[in-house]
């Protein structure tokens, strides 16, 4: 389970989707996950349907790979499904046993919520997979740029979001060796009720909490001993400009939203 993870990971290929800006990744997926949550209809759901698996196809990531990382919040998804399939309202009854009972609209709503967070999963580890954390460092301080004017610390806020993406994987390696740590030492993590697995997790969270307290301060030691400051003044060793393939997917990705906007107007 722990390995299925694959949020926060990279996935090296010679794809067009890597060579492109980070800023417009980063935007191409703000943009799909809003257009998510606008689409109200089977025919929207198709559309944002073609434009994820195109989009995984100019990727070049391996398609189980990619979906890999849904075993991870597969207990979310059946918990999200079953609690708006039994609790929404609706015209038209469709099953009814005890007290319990399952009309249209809560037919629909489960199945749209189910789509709808499978490809918020997909669609979130798509840009990570194609991306390095220092170019998502990179995208997210120049896409935030406009707020230093505000006053907020765009660096340390993209520098912030840029270890922790670094971290997940490393913390996932981590547990994984933890894990079969404590197995070898007789830890059971499988059997036993809800409270007894819960009880057998602290042999794996007290070690993983410090060995992530370790690592942290080892990281902010090393940026201290090597003078980091950050901000202004500091240049970039591969400076982002924006090339015409950038341009494009800027125009694809404005025709996707104004196709999933007309689609819920008319629909």
């Amino acid at each position: 389970m722990i390995r299925d993870i694959t949020l926060g990971q990279y996935y090296p290929a010679d794809s067009i989707l890597h060579k492109l800006d980070p800023r417009v990744k980063l935007v191409t997926t703000i943009s799909f996950l809003v257009a998510l949550f606008l689409v109200n209809s089977w025919v929207g759901y198709v559309v944002a349907t073609i434009f994820l698996v195109s989009v995984i196809r100019l990727s070049k990531v391996p398609f189980p790979f990619m979906v890999r990382g849904l075993k991870a919040i597969f207990l979310i998804l059946m918990i999200t499904v079953v609690f708006n399939l039994f609790l929404t309202p609706g015209d038209r009854v469709l099953v009814h046993f005890w007290k319990l009972q399952i009309t249209d609209k809560g037919l629909r709503t489960a199945i749209f919520m189910a789509i709808r967070l499978v490809y918020l999963i997909v669609g979130s580890s798509v840009m990570t997979l194609t991306t390095t954390p220092n170019d998502l460092t990179d995208g997210m301080e120049r896409l935030l740029g406009p707020l230093k004017k505000l006053h907020v610390p765009v660096h340390e806020v993209a520098m912030m979001m840029s270890i922790a993406l670094r971290f997940i994987p490393i913390l996932l390696e981590e547990t994984d060796k933890i894990m079969k740590a404590q197995i070898a030492r007789g830890a059971d993590f499988e059997s036993g009720n809800l409270l007894q697995k819960a009880k057998s997790l602290v042999p794996l969270l007290v070690p993983l909490f410090i060995s992530a307290f370790r690592r942290a301060n080892d990281l902010a030691m090393a940026m201290e001993a090597r003078c980091y400051r950050g901000g202004e003044g500091r240049t970039k060793m591969k400076p982002l400009v924006y090339a015409r393939r950038d341009y494009l997917a800027y125009g694809t990705v404005m025709i996707f939203l104004a196709v999933i906007i007309a689609v819920r107007i008319v629909l």
